[in-house]
């Protein structure tokens, strides 16, 4: 990532178009800039929300770079969501920045990571923020090219347990359950920052540790390609006499901690924001189209409309599902963009559209088709003997007729 273990220029650390990255993004806004990571849908970015304190976001407009196969591509934001209750404490440190267009279709979608299993699980950083590396700290006299780079650590607690440890002292006051902590560790106990702190003791990964640095904020954290966490600060901190920092300077170097927010936690929010903004989506197997034009350019939506009849064990809790689409005579990555994932269904909705990108062409083609399926009911269940439903959509020609 950043402040990695040893030289940024070390080939472990380098992200390059294709290594399945490509949807990690780099924002610029007013001046300042940082990293966000493409959701699936094609159509929104996650970030964090300090970015964007500096002035009113109602008015002002970010821009994206997506770095992947085909290039560089710089997409303008149409408009960007704050997260409510972000405040000066890094509480509620998310937001998303909306796109005027569709974002490059070879640009990864990411899903979220819904499990709050996150603590004691190795994740892996991406992001555009200034390199260094943890003898040395931030390198802040980098003027090269924009650097997209990835390191590897462990979330090693709760922010809560950070916070119960310090009390008052902490300095700001951050929500338990809200966010995730990591130390940048060396192999020793003495820079071993929340060994030394908290008693989680834990000596690092060797060379692939890192940690982030400016200009990653936003920037996502993977678990098993899924974003668990979105980079949120860097601290140092000390005890007493006990001071694990490298060089007692706050600068992204051994023996500081980051803190993440938990994207667990903040699921339902970026659930239902990406819903709410759905353009034409429907609401009643009425208004589902089951056929649909592939279009010229970019893509657009296909939606599948899922109404959960079935059994609800407890209406006051969320519900799952898993879906996956399949290929039927359309080809996945050629005439659409495949999802997979988890669905979850919150206590205050009766149905949620999914939607599934067509990719458009100029080329005269049959009619194609390609299918959703829906599987594994957490919360619930389909109805007796129903394993799996499953719905079809079909992509309409529209360039022109084939000439046998």
């Amino acid at each position: 990532m950043v402040a990695t273990a040893s030289s940024f220029t070390n080939s472990r650390y380098s992200v390059s178009p294709g290594q399945g990255f490509d949807g990690v993004v780099r924002i610029s806004y007013s001046g300042y800039y940082g990293t966000g990571a493409l959701l699936f849908g094609g159509r929104a970015v996650l970030t964090c929300a300090h970015l964007f304190s500096h002035n009113d976001v109602a008015t002002a407009t970010a821009s994206v770079s997506f770095d992947t196969i085909t290039g560089n591509q710089q997409v303008a934001s149409s408009r960007i969501a704050i997260i409510p209750g972000f405040d000066a404490n890094a509480n509620n440190d998310l937001a998303l920045v909306w796109l005027s267009s569709s974002a490059p279709i070879t640009a990864e979608r990411y899903t979220l990571y819904r499990s709050s299993d996150e603590i004691g699980q190795t994740m892996t950083m991406v992001g555009y923020g200034n390199p260094g590396s943890g003898d040395t700290g931030t390198l802040t006299s980098y003027s090269g090219a924009p650097l997209r780079l990835k390191a590897s650590n462990q979330f090693d607690a709760d922010i809560g347990t950070l916070a119960n440890s310090f009390g008052s002292t902490l300095g700001w006051q951050p929500t338990t359950g809200t966010q995730l902590v990591a130390d940048f560790d060396n192999g020793t106990t003495t820079n071993d920052a929340l060994g030394r702190l908290l008693n989680i003791s834990g000596t690092g990964l060797g060379l692939n540790e890192g940690l982030i640095a400016s200009g990653d904020s936003g920037g996502p954290a993977f678990i098993n390609g899924k974003i668990a966490g979105i980079a949120s600060y860097t601290a140092s901190l000390h005890s007493g006499f006990i001071n694990p920092d490298i060089d007692t300077i706050a600068n992204s170097s051994f023996g500081e901690i980051a803190a993440w927010q938990r994207i667990s936690h903040y699921q339902q929010w970026v659930d239902q924001s990406l819903r709410a903004d759905y353009s034409n989506a429907p609401t009643t197997p009425s208004e589902v189209q089951k056929t649909v034009i592939e279009g010229n350019t970019g893509t657009t939506y296909a939606y599948f409309l899922l109404q959960f009849l079935g059994l609800h064990i407890d209406p006051n809790q969320a519900l799952s599902v898993d879906y996956t689409t399949r290929d039927g005579t359309a080809t996945s990555g050629q005439d659409y963009l495949p999802i997979n994932g988890k669905l979850v269904i919150y206590p205050n909705e009766s149905h949620v559209a999914i939607p599934v990108e067509i990719i458009g062409d100029n080329l005269a083609e049959p009619d194609e088709t390609f299918y959703l399926d829906v599987f594994n009911p957490v919360g619930g269940s389909f109805g007796q003997g129903m394993i799996t439903l499953t719905a079809m959509r079909t992509i309409a020609n529209d360039d022109g007729s084939l000439v046998a």
